[in-house]
């Protein structure tokens, strides 16, 4: 328990840190913003890049992480989705909101950190692995679930899934997470060494990366809070928090085997709560902004149990 407590309290404490320094007003609001923006655009994709160009992923198959993990992703989804359509009697769209809200995780800026934390580079090499196709999977599913759900509701004539295609694509070219993933390839292939100046920058950019996530994690919850809708959002939650990650556990553990550190890594990914990117597709639809914000803030607060729940279940992997 001791160890758990160690990768934990740190984690979970620079959310907390953020959070008080948000809620009090020792830092203002546009500090957070330009913080996130910061670790978005700048520290994580440098830290991709190094993790990338410098990983051994010899471990394991790659295409084996993923079909475990996006089995318990799609499981997730769907059961969101269902949930709060056929329960809580919500249209389309906000089944689309509850489907990413239990589905999603904040992997970027709390799994990165809290995989590092609890299983070095090699636990870095699996989680960078999933991320290399997450955004892109979650962009086009998205999309693409959008136009549908528009046209469930009644708001749009007719899907127009090129379009999205087309607009997915520009989004991901000028995406940074997906330039600092393809630089990192590039420079792999080149077998040439970071090191020198360049080798310098990348790695301070790259060791203040998780530290100023999860302070920006922290700052920016401020801005979601919870206002109605919560008895949904507590069922999206646990879908979220225990639900998926269980499924991928049982995956791992008895289905499609992996290294342990990977199968550990992407159960502790599937652990995460709710991403920001729930909010972002409920303020494309105008509904479920609650919901959404619920989500992210519960799911935030209950993970310090959850977390640890699952680190202590993955020992046994």
């Amino acid at each position: 328990m001791g160890q758990i407590a160690a990768i934990v309290v740190p984690v979970f404490g620079l959310i907390g840190l953020g959070f008080g320094a948000a809620w009090t007003r020792l830092l203002r609001e546009a500090t957070g913003e330009a913080l996130a923006d910061f670790v978005f655009t700048v520290a994580i994709p440098v830290l991709i890049f190094r993790v990338v160009a410098t990983a051994d992923f010899s471990g394991g198959a790659p295409w084996l992480l993923w079909l475990d993990y996006y089995i318990g992703f799609t499981i997730a989804w769907v059961l969101g989705t269902f949930t709060v359509r056929r329960l809580f009697g919500r249209d389309a769209r906000a089944g689309l909101v509850a489907g990413v809200s239990s589905a999603y995780p904040n992997a970027l800026l709390i799994g990165i950190p809290l995989v590092i934390a609890a299983y070095g580079s090699e636990g870095a090499a699996a989680i960078s692995l999933l991320i290399a196709i997450h955004l892109p999977v979650l962009m086009t599913a998205s999309a693409i679930l959008i136009e549908r759900a528009l046209v469930a509701d009644g708001l749009a004539p007719d899907a127009h899934p090129w379009s999205a295609a087309r607009g997915i694509g520009r989004a991901l070219i000028k995406n940074p997470i997906v330039l600092g993933l393809f630089a990192g390839i590039v420079w792999r292939l080149t077998s040439i060494p970071i090191g020198g100046p360049v080798g310098d920058v990348v790695t301070r950019l790259g060791d203040v990366a998780s530290t100023l996530a999860l302070f920006s994690v922290g700052m920016n919850l401020r801005r979601y809070g919870i206002s109605g809708n919560v008895r949904a959002a507590l069922a999206v939650g646990f879908i979220k928090l225990m639900i998926m990650p269980a499924i991928v556990f049982v995956i791992v553990a008895f289905v499609i085997p992996l290294p342990p550190v990977w199968a550990k890594a992407i159960v502790l990914a599937a652990a995460c709560p709710t991403g920001v990117n729930a909010y972002l597709v409920a303020t494309r639809f105008n509904t479920g902004q609650a919901l959404a914000s619920n989500a992210i803030t519960l799911t935030t607060g209950f993970a310090v149990v959850t977390v640890a729940f699952w680190l202590h279940a993955v020992a046994w992997l």
